[in-house]
Formats: structure tokens, C-alpha cells, sequence
């Protein structure tokens, strides 16, 4: 009688388990479905143009934020040029040109090797699509004469 009053105490044991996981179940949805309609309520409350407006409020800030920066850099530029021609170290045009130049080239070099490289890589993508092989770079194989007498190939 003890083994059946186990088996049965097994037996609800498993169904409270199996119970209690529906409810567990039922509640995470009943959740989920909360989730969603607050999130569907507030979509629909959203009005476009309220958000466009505010939107525009905040570019119009940052437009000013960033005019107000360019002018204080523009300002602070100008005094610069100023301090340096009243403390006497005038920089000659001549020199700035100069520089100019040799930054110029050095980015004008910079961009044809970039171009070369994107040239080298175009070329071997058509050399592939042809099917050709390099002949400059590669070593001749050996000639059917060397391969069958070395010694000959090493007195000429």
C-alpha cells in the first residue's frame, strides 16, 4: 500500500508541476500582451507632427551651436594672424606656398599610388578572367637538355 500511496503522490506531484508551468506559462503571455498594447497605444498616441517639430528644434540648436563655435574659431583665428604680425614673426607668403605645394603633392602621390593599386588589382582580376599567365617575374623551366645532362648546363 506505501508503494501505491507513492506512486500516487508521484503522479500529483507531476501534475502540480505540469500545472504550475501552465500558470507560469500564462502569466509570461498575459505579459507579453501587455508589453504590446502599451507599446501599441503609445505608437498610436505619437503624433508626426509633434515629433517633426521638436525634431526641427533640435537642428536649429545644433545649427546654432555649430555657427556659434565657427565664428568664436573665426575670432580666435583672427587674433592669432593679429599676435603674429604685431610680435614680428611674419611668416612669408612665399613659404606658406611652398608648403602648400609639397602638401599638394604629397597628396596627389598618395591618391596615383591608390589608383596604381586599384589598377594592379583591376588588371589581375581581367588577367585571371582570360586566363593568362605572367611571363615577367616567373623563371623558365629548365630545357629538356639541361634536365637530362646537368653537367653540361653547369659548364656553359
Amino acid at each position: 500500500m506505501s508503494n501505491e500511496g507513492e506512486q500516487e503522490r508521484e503522479r500529483l506531484k507531476e501534475e502540480y508541476k505540469e500545472h504550475y508551468r501552465r500558470i507560469k506559462e500564462a502569466k509570461e503571455r498575459l505579459k507579453r500582451a501587455e508589453q504590446k498594447g502599451k507599446i501599441s497605444q503609445a505608437v498610436h498616441k505619437m503624433n508626426a507632427d509633434n515629433l517633426l517639430e521638436t525634431m526641427d528644434e533640435f537642428l536649429g540648436k545644433v545649427r546654432e551651436k555649430v555657427s556659434h563655435v565657427e565664428a568664436r574659431l573665426d575670432v580666435a583665428m583672427d587674433n592669432l594672424e593679429d599676435e603674429e604680425t604685431a610680435a614680428g614673426s611674419k611668416v612669408k607668403q612665399e613659404e606658406l606656398d611652398e608648403e602648400l605645394k609639397r602638401q599638394k603633392a604629397k597628396q596627389t602621390l598618395k591618391q596615383v599610388k591608390a589608383e596604381m593599386g586599384m589598377l594592379y588589382t583591376e588588371i589581375e582580376k581581367h588577367a585571371d578572367e582570360i586566363h593568362a599567365e605572367k611571363t615577367i617575374g616567373n623563371k623558365k623551366p629548365a630545357s629538356d637538355k639541361e634536365k637530362q645532362d646537368p653537367s653540361s648546363a653547369s659548364e656553359s
